[in-house]
């Protein structure tokens, strides 16, 4: 992988005590470390907070980081890792609520509304395809800590078999595992809707 020599000069740099250096890193990361937090904690007004405190975290053990993984990869963990830790303390349910989920995907859904409008969808079709992505979502909500977790990491972020692997601390096989019980899951929920729309495909 090409991500640990990538970060190595700026993780020398703030391992002398360059916080420009840090600085870097967070902007890097940011969006990516708060879209992960997003994905688990599902409560917008926790994401920036958590987020920061990952990145306290970070630098903090930095000195620490021996490169061993990709500094994202090991980032990520320290984020997943403050997040499950910020849900304890709180005692909150890890699931979005349902008004905080509305509001930040009507937000969402109407750019991409406007736009498939624009490329010659019907209302209908629009209307069917926010219908699956909703279910997708519920779905997803609805899996186990770590099948929601997987899932999301390779789906989502788009991580390879051997990130996550790493990311979650256990073999390729199970996040296989994992990531294919996920999709077994979603694909149940989403039978009953396809079923009644000929040719369509999730």
């Amino acid at each position: 992988m090409n991500a640990p020599d990538a970060d190595a000069p700026l993780i020398e740099r703030v391992k002398r005590g360059d916080m420009k250096a840090f600085e870097m890193l967070v902007v890097k990361y940011q969006r990516r470390i708060e879209r992960l937090i997003g994905r688990m904690v599902r409560d917008v007004d926790l994401i920036p907070d958590i987020a920061q405190e990952t990145f306290i975290r970070a630098y903090r053990a930095i000195p620490q980081f021996r490169g061993e993984s990709a500094f994202y990869t090991w980032l990520y963990r320290i984020a997943v890792n403050t997040a499950k830790k910020t849900l304890v303390e709180l005692k909150r349910d890890p699931l979005i609520t349902e008004s905080a989920r509305s509001s930040r995907e009507d937000d969402d859904e109407t750019s991409r509304t406007e736009n498939e409008l624009s490329d010659g969808e019907t209302p209908d079709a629009v209307l069917a395809s926010k219908e699956i992505a909703a279910t997708v979502n519920a779905a997803i909500e609805a899996l186990s800590d770590d099948l929601r977790q997987a899932i999301t990491l390779r789906e989502i972020e788009g991580l390879s078999y051997e990130e996550i692997a790493e990311l979650m601390n256990c073999p390729i096989g199970t996040v296989r595992s994992r990531i294919f019980r996920a999709r077994e899951a979603i694909a149940q929920r989403l039978r009953p809707l396809l079923d009644t729309r000929e040719g369509e495909r999730w």
